[in-house]
C-alpha cells in the first residue's frame, strides 16, 4: 500500500480511477499511507520511555519521630509537622496528642488561631476548639486524631495509619494520646 512519489501506487492502483491510493495528497507530495507507521513507532517510544521511569509517590510519611514530650509547651499547639506530615502536636489538659490538619467537612486545611485558641478552616469557616472539636460552620465532626506512642529512645512516635474518632469514642483509647 505504498504510494510512488507521484501519488501513484506501485502498480496496485491501476484499476481505480485516477490511478492514486485513498488518503494521497498530491499538492503535498505526501501519502498518508507512509505517516501512519511512523505515528505507531513513536506511540511505541513514547510509552517505553513512561515505563521506563518508576512511579513516585510525593504523599507525606505515615510515620514519623515527633521529638520528646518535654519539647511540646502545655496549653499550646506545635505546627512544626503542619506542612510536611500533616499533623498538629497538641499537649493539654495532661495529654499529648497529634491531630489531623485535614478539616471533615471538605479536606481543606485549617490554620491554628493562636490569638483565639481555635483552628479555623479558611475554605467554609469550619471552627474546631483546640482538642479538634468542631464547634461552627459545617464541618460534620471533629478532627481526627493519629496514634501515638513513645520510642524506647524516648520520642514520640506519629502513626498515620491508625486514627481515632471522638464521635466513635476512639478518643479515650490509650493509643491516641500519651499521658505526660
Amino acid at each position: 500500500p505504498w504510494c510512488a512519489p507521484d501519488g501513484r501506487r506501485d502498480g496496485r492502483s491501476a484499476g481505480r480511477p485516477g490511478g492514486r491510493c485513498r488518503g494521497c495528497r498530491p499538492s503535498r507530495g505526501r501519502c498518508r499511507s507512509r505517516r501512519l507507521p511512523a505515528a505507531a513507532v513513536g506511540g511505541l517510544l513514547t510509552l517505553a520511555f513512561r515505563f521506563s521511569y518508576p512511579n513516585v509517590n510525593f504523599e507525606p510519611e505515615m510515620s514519623f519521630l515527633a521529638g520528646a514530650p518535654d519539647e511540646f509547651e502545655n496549653g499550646a499547639v506545635d505546627e512544626r509537622y503542619k506542612n510536611g506530615f500533616g499533623v498538629w502536636m497538641v499537649k493539654m489538659e495532661g495529654k499529648l496528642f497529634a491531630l489531623s490538619n485535614i478539616c471533615t467537612h471538605l479536606g481543606c486545611v485549617p490554620n491554628w488561631q493562636p490569638a483565639e485558641r481555635k483552628f479555623k478552616c479558611p475554605c467554609h469557616g469550619s471552627g474546631f476548639y483546640m482538642s479538634g472539636i468542631n464547634f461552627e460552620g459545617p464541618a460534620p465532626r471533629p478532627l481526627e486524631r493519629y496514634k501515638v506512642a513513645m520510642t524506647p529512645e524516648g520520642k514520640i512516635r506519629v502513626d498515620k495509619t491508625r486514627v481515632f474518632r471522638q464521635e466513635k469514642g476512639e478518643w479515650n483509647h490509650p493509643d491516641s494520646f500519651i499521658s505526660v
